[in-house]
């Protein structure tokens, strides 16, 4: 629950909608694939913190008409979401836009992120979910907050049907250089119409999907139907903290978890994800969780400008029984060596019925998210990047989720020397162990705890 005195931290808070400054035409539709449809329930917020120099000459004005061009690129995301017959969800493509919102902010950016309480970053970042009425939700909102000192916060909420974080990185990229000078080079190749596509979606994934007899998915979890309000409830109430890791942590976590051997060195995310899987294991002593859920890019995704749920989706099942004296190289070796990419048991599950059916993938099984080829500091504007970004995901089950990104790329070179910024999402009854169990491991320090 937000206070009175956090709310009055941003105000003034105007809404408009921008859409593609061509038109679309009446009947254009985006068909949506069985990956996008087993994350409809699932949110991308992402806040890029940007100085006064980056914010120069940025009015209200002229960041609305570099939009027109950026969203005649991706005029799908400036549709509205409609169901088949039969229930499954697509985009009509009727150029209703996206929402713009505009904000105030009395405090400077480095005021705004000493206060370290990670609620307040959704003070500048929509909260607002698709539904209860589909043909009204827009599927993309951004949100501009200034700040006393000059500098902005660019808040983007990404509905995860539309693509994963990796997509997200490049749609809002591809405006930071719509705003520097470089115009788009096509013209969009807007899809047939809805009238075909309806008749033919359906049977077209069927024919190029055949259903296998294989288990079920473990990283997924089918929930009850949610209807037209696409979120799902949690049996508890969840909490999120952030926390930087510098790059002389890592190392030193690196040498205690793969040694001296510098052949065998375990990367940095999965020993992350290793040490932090063990503190849960001791948070969670009575039900240590045996399976958890792993997200990373595919270096096989296509790049061709195509907005899609294309990351590795895998999960980790330990042959053993996990306690609190399994040390985390074991865990990181069974990350490494033992990850089972789910992609097509997750679209065959969710083929079943057609799309219809809801499901969670984030917080199902405790999920480890890598981000560090999403390229968030990507995004430039005045040829400056982001001076900090917060990224979050709303729509998280109760096992948790645990999101790794690079501290900005300016810091170093090479990617392997600069720290992390971690993010949790995790129930708020356990969060205060957890932090201690992090501590402990050398992750989270004392200054951090605030």
């Amino acid at each position: 629950m937000v206070l009175p005195k956090e709310e009055n931290l941003v105000y003034g808070i105007k809404l408009s909608s921008i859409g593609p400054g061509r038109s679309t035409g009446s009947d254009a539709v985006h068909d949506l694939s069985n990956m996008d449809l087993a994350m409809k329930l699932h949110y991308l917020k992402v806040v890029y913190f940007f100085n006064s120099h980056a914010a120069q000459g940025l009015t209200m004005l002229r960041m609305k008409e570099t939009m027109f061009d950026w969203l005649n690129e991706y005029y799908y995301t400036s549709g509205r979401l409609r169901r088949l017959e039969s229930g499954r969800p697509y985009i009509k493509c009727n150029d209703c836009g996206a929402r713009f919102i505009e904000a105030q902010c009395d405090k400077t950016i480095d005021e705004f992120l000493e206060m370290k309480d990670s609620s307040l970053q959704n003070l500048l970042v929509s909260q607002q979910v698709i539904g209860p009425e589909l043909s009204f939700s827009p599927l993309v909102l951004i949100q501009v907050t200034r700040f006393r000192c000059g500098g902005i916060s660019l808040g983007l909420s990404w509905a995860h049907i539309l693509g994963d974080a990796f997509s997200a990185s490049e749609f809002i990229n591809r405006w930071g250089q719509i705003v520097s000078g470089i115009r788009p080079n096509k013209t969009p190749n807007f899809p047939k119409s809805d009238a075909q596509t309806e008749s033919e979606s359906e049977s077209e994934s069927s024919k190029n999907l055949p259903l296998s007899k294989d288990k079920d998915p473990l990283s997924m979890k089918q929930v009850d139907p949610v209807g037209d309000h696409w979120i799902t409830s949690n049996s508890c109430k969840m909490d999120t903290f952030w926390f930087p890791i510098s790059a002389s942590q890592l190392a030193t976590i690196r040498a205690e978890i793969s040694g001296e051997n510098q052949f065998d060195q375990i990367p940095i995310f999965e020993s992350l994800c290793a040490i932090i899987w063990k503190c849960v294991v001791k948070v969670r002593e009575q039900a240590p969780p045996k399976i958890v859920t792993m997200c990373k890019s595919d270096p096989r995704k296509p790049t061709n400008g195509n907005l899609s749920n294309t990351q590795i989706i895998s999960t980790v099942e330990a042959g053993f029984s996990i306690t609190k004296e399994t040390g985390p190289k074991n865990l990181a070796t069974l990350l490494i060596n033992q990850a089972v990419d789910e992609r097509s048991q997750i679209e065959e599950l969710v083929e079943r019925d057609h799309g219809v059916s809801d499901f969670m993938v984030y917080g199902a099984k405790l999920t480890f998210v890598d981000s560090e080829e999403a390229n968030f500091y990507g995004l430039e504007l005045n040829g400056h990047k982001p001076d900090f970004v917060y990224q979050s995901i709303q729509g998280v089950g109760d096992e948790g989720v645990v999101l790794v990104l690079p501290e900005p790329k300016d810091s170093c070179k090479n990617k392997n020397d600069h720290g992390r910024i971690v993010t949790i999402i995790f129930p708020e009854n356990q969060m205060a162990e957890l932090r201690s169990e992090l501590v402990k491991n050398g992750l989270l320090l004392d200054g951090n705890l605030t």
